[in-house]
């Protein structure tokens, strides 16, 4: 399935924050929704938006972390389990050359993982963290050389 990452548009934020309400998503991620203010004003050096036969799939970005670049993703729910994230992450990885790359995932998480291990991170670290929600999250850290 053909994926297109593209500059984010105005027109794409709405549907952007529909996809990061979805419960089974935000446990999935453990990373709570954040409100329409806080959503809008999220900001990353560089974040792109995934496009799926004419559709808003997700989106995609890079920042700077704690002297590291992260990278981290987002797939509607709708578009699971069809190696949109798998594919969208080996483009950017072509956009971004900046190495080494991180990546959190928690721990549950596991097809998320297994996307990152599929682009060339490895594990090598775990941490935890006390998320916005207040809820405790065990994540892997990985690494992209």
């Amino acid at each position: 399935m053909p994926i297109l990452l593209r500059p984010v548009l105005e027109s794409d934020l709405p549907i952007l924050y529909e996809q990061q309400l979805d419960p089974e998503a935000t446990a999935m991620a453990a990373f709570p929704s954040r409100d329409k203010d806080a959503f809008m004003a999220h900001d990353s050096n560089i974040l792109k938006t995934i496009v799926c036969d004419s559709h808003v799939a997700g989106h995609i970005g890079s920042w700077e972390m704690d002297g590291h670049r992260e990278v981290g993703y987002w797939i509607g729910k709708e578009f699971w389990g069809k190696g949109i994230a798998t594919q969208a992450l080996t483009e950017f990885l072509e956009i971004v050359k900046t190495r080494p790359l991180f990546a959190h995932v928690a721990k549950h998480n596991v097809a998320s993982k297994r996307v990152l291990e599929k682009n060339g991170f490895n594990v090598i670290g775990k941490d935890s963290y006390n998320n916005s929600a207040g809820m405790l999250v065990d994540e892997f850290v990985l690494k992209l050389e």
